[in-house]
């Protein structure tokens, strides 16, 4: 699975060594836009997940790609009242035996 956009996602053993996280992070060509251009390049990203969540057949990426939809839909309202810090990592979580951690683990990366 790989996701174009303006997040990169690095998927990392937790410290704690009981799961996973994933930290997001903004490309340095995002940050550096206005807000008017940042909500249209993050609502292209989130049109063009839609039609490739479509376009594939495999069920794991889907599942990979649906998570990566949600968490980005999430984002949104807060990208668009600018109360994101673009500089800064969003960490998430992710708990051993979670079916989001079984899918990472089956995962292949391009």
């Amino acid at each position: 699975m790989q996701i174009q956009g303006p997040i990169k996602i690095h998927v990392i053993d937790s410290a704690s060594g009981q799961g996973k996280e994933l930290h997001l992070t903004f490309t340095d060509s995002f940050q550096q836009l206005d807000l008017e251009s940042r909500l249209a390049e993050f609502n292209d990203h989130i049109n063009i997940l839609r039609q490739q969540i479509q376009a594939t057949d495999d069920a794991a990426t889907q599942q990979g790609m649906l998570t990566i939809l949600q968490i980005s839909e999430e984002l949104l309202p807060h990208l668009a009242e600018d109360e994101i810090p673009l500089d800064e990592a969003i960490v998430i979580e992710i708990g051993q035996m979670s079916p989001f951690d079984n899918l990472l683990s089956s995962a292949k990366l391009k």
